[in-house]
């Protein structure tokens, strides 16, 4: 076992959707953004990054995860969500170090780099 010390800045969570789920989606980051400190990263309607698919953006930090990820579990109405940490290593955050609620996508890991612009952390 390595025991990796990586400091975590925040954690993103990927929702997927299709043109038949958006609705779904967009119902669900108004319920999160109404329940928990979140920022909405967007809505990508077409593959972005090593996302292949559409997804919705969630940016937490820390201090979210305990109540935000088990609420997720119950109330995704069916759509496959990525949540992985924000650390110094972007391909390891989204290839290894994540979890998946649902079905995994298998990601475009390619064209991650390894560190993270501004934007996409936390800004509280």
């Amino acid at each position: 076992m390595n025991d990796q010390s990586a400091h975590i800045d925040g954690y993103h969570a990927h929702v997927y959707y299709d043109a038949d789920s958006r609705a779904t989606a967009e119902q669900l980051a108004n319920a999160v953004t109404d329940k928990f400190a979140v920022e909405l990263g967007g809505f990508f309607d077409e593959p972005v990054g090593p996302h292949p698919v559409a997804n919705l953006q969630i940016i937490f930090a820390p201090g979210e995860f305990a109540a935000l990820v088990p609420w997720l579990m119950l109330n995704r109405g069916g759509l496959n969500v990525l949540i992985h940490p924000l650390t110094d290593d972007s391909v390891r955050d989204h290839d290894t170090d994540c979890a998946w609620l649902g079905t995994p996508v298998a990601l475009k890991l390619r064209v991650l780099r390894r560190d993270y612009d501004p934007e996409l952390l936390p800004s509280a």
